[in-house]
Order: C-alpha cells, then sequence, then structure tokens
C-alpha cells in the first residue's frame, strides 16, 4: 500500500514538497544535467517514485526530445502527475508498481528521487540491484533521499535543523512536529556512508555525492 493514496495525502504534494526540500527546483535541475552527460538526446529514462511529476516536467522541459517511463505505485499519485505534466504527458509512459514490474530492459538513465528512505536496508538493496539491472552500462543514476547520522545525538540534532527549515519555509507547526516524530520512529533511515556502501553492492561504480541540505542526500553514480 503506498503512503500517497487517497486525496488527503495527494492534496497539495507539490507546494508542500517545496517547502519540505531545500532547492527543491534546483535539484531536479542538477539530476537532468547528471542524467544529460551520459544519456543520448533522445534518450529513455525510467524515473521510478515519479507520482506528482515534479521530476518528469522538469527533465521534459530540460530535454525535448527524450521519453520517459513513470513509475509509482500510487494511482492517485500517478494522476496527479499526468494533471501536472499536461501536454507534455505525450512523451511520457505510467506503470502503476514498483520496480521489479518495469520492463526488463535498458535505459538511458534512471531517477528515484524522495523514494528510497521509505525502504529498509534489504528491500532498499533489492530496488537499487533492479534499478541497476535495467540501466544501460556506463548509464547514470540520480537518488535523493533522506540520509543523516542515526546515532541518537546525532540524529536529534539534524531532525531539529529539519524542523526549524521546514518552519522557517511556512511549513505548520502541527504538520512539522507530525513529519519529525515518523522520521524519528518509522522511517529506515541510514547514513550517508551507508546508503554509498549500498550503492556499491548493487553494483554501481563511480559513486559521487552532489547534494546535501540538512537531512537529504543526493548521489550520482553509474552502472559498472
Amino acid at each position: 500500500m503506498s503512503l500517497f493514496s487517497g486525496a488527503a495525502s495527494t492534496a497539495g504534494y507539490a507546494e508542500r514538497t517545496a517547502r519540505l526540500v531545500p532547492g527543491l527546483a534546483d535539484m531536479h535541475t542538477m539530476a537532468g544535467l547528471l542524467l544529460a552527460e551520459r544519456a543520448p538526446s533522445d534518450g529513455t529514462i525510467l524515473v521510478l517514485g515519479a507520482g506528482g511529476g515534479l521530476e518528469l516536467k522538469a527533465f521534459a522541459r530540460m530535454q525535448p526530445d527524450w521519453r520517459f517511463l513513470g513509475v509509482d505505485p500510487s494511482a492517485d499519485m500517478l494522476e496527479k502527475a499526468r494533471d501536472h505534466l499536461g501536454p507534455l504527458g505525450a512523451r511520457v509512459s505510467f506503470l502503476e508498481g514498483y520496480i521489479d514490474d518495469a520492463p526488463d530492459t535498458f535505459f538511458d538513465g534512471v531517477t528515484c528521487l524522495l523514494t528510497l528512505h521509505f525502504l529498509a536496508r534489504e528491500e532498499r538493496l533489492k530496488t537499487l540491484s533492479g534499478i541497476r539491472r535495467r540501466l544501460k552500462p556506463g548509464a547514470a543514476f540520480v537518488a535523493v533521499h533522506h540520509s543523516f547520522p542515526t546515532d541518537p545525538e546525532g540524529k536529534d540534532r539534524w531532525l531539529a535543523r529539519y524542523a526549524a527549515f521546514s518552519a522557517e519555509s511556512g511549513v505548520s507547526r502541527s504538520l512539522t512536529e507530525n513529519g519529525l516524530i515518523a522520521m524519528k520512529e518509522r522511517l529506515p533511515v541510514l547514513t550517508p556512508e551507508q546508503d554509498a556502501d549500498l550503492l556499491r553492492q548493487a553494483g554501481f561504480a563511480d559513486v559521487e555525492i552532489f547534494y546535501a541540505a540538512f537531512t537529504f542526500r543526493g548521489w550520482v553514480a553509474t552502472a559498472g
């Protein structure tokens, strides 16, 4: 069951995400540029966790000849993506499901943004391995998600900083407090070192951090 199902969960997704993720639009731009370093101008890109369509719209505007497969377990979020993309959606195919439901073919690039932090370590490794199998040799994979120290002191420090950012961005106090409780108690966060190691275990090479914003980290890696 997706965490993003139903009108209550999907309403205001774009606005809420922009407030909760520092530099969201610039992060999307950077991800698109990193994909373009290795993908051809007429490439096909797999976007895992595509619900909402925010990164799809950014990538489609940047690369007018790219085509996309957007995969997400939430039918409601995929519908929001269709609405958000408008005419750009003509270049996007949508699939309700997970990485194992994606076609077993080779893509010119893959992204997984703001998604992997929901998965426990073994499920995350399985997902990363599935992504790796679907990438052309040398193609780029871009991932962004929560990743911060998990020792009690470090976790409290970084979550407090993230809460301060959320409040400064105009997120309500109740939403901020509820989000912090969920992150602290239920989100299976890994440290940046553990995340990078997991990418290598899944078969990725040239693992590099390109984005760091309070509790978020972003990596670019290649299909080794």
